[in-house]
């Protein structure tokens, strides 16, 4: 096997480069958020609060401009049956930050929450948070996963080494220097991967589409010359399945750690507002190249180029594209320099997802649950132990991994229908409580994995309207696969579901206990007339330590919480007027 030793200088140039960005700042920030009573393991988590609107823009632009952000969406651009019509995700996450800037941001940031399961901890109890725990762990692992697996296919194809081998590399430094410096290590890196992918990508693009095997791609968006049109379509039939991924992407990509940790680090909410509409505007300047360099996939005679006289499509090397147009259509040292800079900027989302799956693991369930009286040190331990954990087990997924594409739909499903409604009642809708939320786990997680998923070859159990039985060809090996294809929009049907349950079985289980219809002694979960109980995470505190907003002020529902811990704070704290920011808090005493 052949390696290039241009290449690998870049990658090696590249990832020094990112180590020590890492490393710098987290000894510039060292000391960041202690001072005045602060927590080591909050500052690691939300980064002292203190993330400005520069810094905060590029590293809550990079959560989602990752490696599967970018080869995924020149992979469906690409894409003879999908083009440009079917690659959602620039505009359904740009959608996401808009919808999260202007109706979620501002809420948790305001109540000064630590984690997203807060608030779920808050209200229906430590044992719920555990299970809402489990799908968003799943989301943040799944997405990390494919972030890696990309980055092991352009490794791949840059250098010539073994997938495997480039994934584990790759995955180490990323969890390196999160381990080093935690947030802060994570947005500064953040700032220099975006800055590599935009340079990389733009330089690649002029060059790629010169090249005399490529056709003019403004013909080819149109006209069936080596494949069909790359600006695709969408066919009647498929327009309800068009809109349940579009609502996905949409309304699944706000509720999750790696977005919500953005906000919580901002140093006000109003900030925290500002930084999603900025991420949303950057998410789509970030997507023009990809969605170019599909195009310009689409219209190769690849017989021309030194790939080969087969085209990507053919050998099921689709959502490799990106690195093969850069690889095979560019001079070598544009080549190397735009793969190299991909290659280390695309670890942006993985150490993103890690740490945030760290950080919930550490506060919700390690602490909150199990050890309320936990050492701020030993909370530490427990977070860098996690990171480690966590990023062997995305590594782990990513050398399984298939489409970039298919698990990047799946880690946002069990998010999208099981957490999404929950987010929704806990901060928008009053009275309900911790009965509620087990009926809508239990009935969004139902009627989803009911519907199957071709991606885990998981057959469905439940056959929606309009259901099909659609053939997947293996051009290398002939081989034939059917799968079920649900083209009703059960996925949104079951986020619904879940949302109407939620709803409807809190204000049942209120009224059966209030009016006597149930006895008080079968309120096992003391979520309605139990309300003294201390199972709901007794004398804990939701928020920073030096903010001193207790837990029974934070939320405007209380039925569930104790008189043990309630407490007298500055009100103000909750006023969408007033400063959010904590040291606004400190001058106001």
């Amino acid at each position: 096997m052949t390696i290039h030793a241009d290449g690998l200088v870049a990658i090696v140039i590249f990832y020094l480069l990112i180590l020590f960005v890492g490393i710098w700042a987290a000894w510039k920030n060292k000391n960041s958020g202690v001072g005045d009573g602060g927590d080591r393991s909050e500052s690691i988590m939300v980064g002292g609060r203190d993330i400005g609107l520069f810094v905060g823009g590029f590293t809550m632009t990079a959560t989602w401009v990752g490696g599967g952000y970018i080869n995924g969406t020149a992979e469906y651009v690409y894409l003879p049956d999908y083009g440009l019509a079917w690659a959602q995700a620039p505009f359904g996450y740009a959608l996401s930050l808009v919808v999260g800037g202007l109706f979620f941001a501002k809420p948790m940031r305001s109540r000064g929450y630590v984690t997203m399961l807060d608030p779920f901890q808050q209200l229906y109890g430590k044992r719920m948070g555990g299970l809402l725990f489990i799908p968003a762990l799943m989301g943040e692992i799944f997405w990390s996963a494919a972030i890696l697996s990309a980055l092991g296919a352009t490794l791949s194809v840059i250098v010539d080494i073994d997938i495997n081998m480039s994934v584990v590399i790759s995955a180490l430094i990323a969890i390196f220097y999160t381990l080093v410096g935690g947030l802060y290590s994570v947005a500064y890196t953040d700032v220099v991967q975006l800055f590599c992918i935009f340079v990389g990508l733009w330089i690649s693009v002029p060059f790629a589409m010169s090249n005399p095997a490529v056709s003019d791609i403004s013909v080819t968006a149109k006209e069936t010359i080596y494949q069909s049109p790359w600006l695709g379509k969408i066919e009647p039939e498929d327009k309800w399945l068009w809109l349940d991924n579009f609502c996905l992407l949409m309304l699944g990509g706000i509720p999750w750690q790696v977005y919500f940790q953005r906000v919580l680090s901002a140093s006000s909410a109003t900030y925290a507002q500002v930084l999603s509409f900025l991420a949303a505007f950057g998410c789509l300047v970030m997507a023009v190249p990809s969605v170019l360099i599909g195009a310009i996939g689409a219209s190769t005679d690849w017989n021309q180029t030194s790939y080969g006289s087969l085209a990507p499509k053919d050998k099921d090397q689709s959502d490799m594209i990106l690195p093969i147009v850069l690889q095979h259509l560019c001079p070598p040292y544009v080549s190397f320099f735009g793969l190299g800079a991909v290659s280390a900027a695309v670890m942006s989302s993985a150490d993103s997802s890690i740490l945030s799956a760290s950080s919930m693991f550490a506060r919700n369930i390690y602490q909150l649950a199990f050890r309320q009286s936990a050492s701020d040190s030993e909370i530490v331990w427990v977070m860098r132990i996690t990171i480690f954990v966590f990023g062997a087990l995305a590594t782990a997924m990513a050398l399984l991994t298939g489409s970039v594409y298919g698990l990047w739909y799946l880690s946002s499903d069990l998010v999208y229908v099981i957490i999404f409604p929950q987010l929704l009642s806990v901060l928008f809708v009053k009275g309900t409580n911790t009965y509620g939320s087990v009926a809508a786990y239990v009935v969004g997680l139902l009627l989803r994995i009911g519907g199957g998923e071709p991606y885990l070859k998981l057959p469905p159990f439940i056959y929606y309207p309009g259901w099909v039985t659609q053939e997947k060809v293996h051009h290398l090996t002939g081989d034939v696969e059917y799968f079920v294809q649900q083209r009703f929009p059960f996925k949104s049907v079951s986020m619904v579901a879940s949302f109407l349950a939620n709803v409807a079985v809190s204000y049942l289980t209120k009224y059966l206990f209030e009016s006597g219809m149930l006895s008080h002694k079968y309120d096992f979960l003391d979520a309605v007339v139990s309300k003294h109980s201390k199972e709901i995470m007794d004398k804990a505190t939701l928020v920073s330590n030096h903010d001193n907003i207790i837990l029974s002020e934070m939320a405007p529902v209380n039925q569930v919480l104790g008189a043990s811990i309630a407490g007298t704070f500055n009100t103000e704290i909750l006023s969408d007027d007033g400063a959010s920011s904590p040291e606004a808090f400190h001058n106001e005493d």
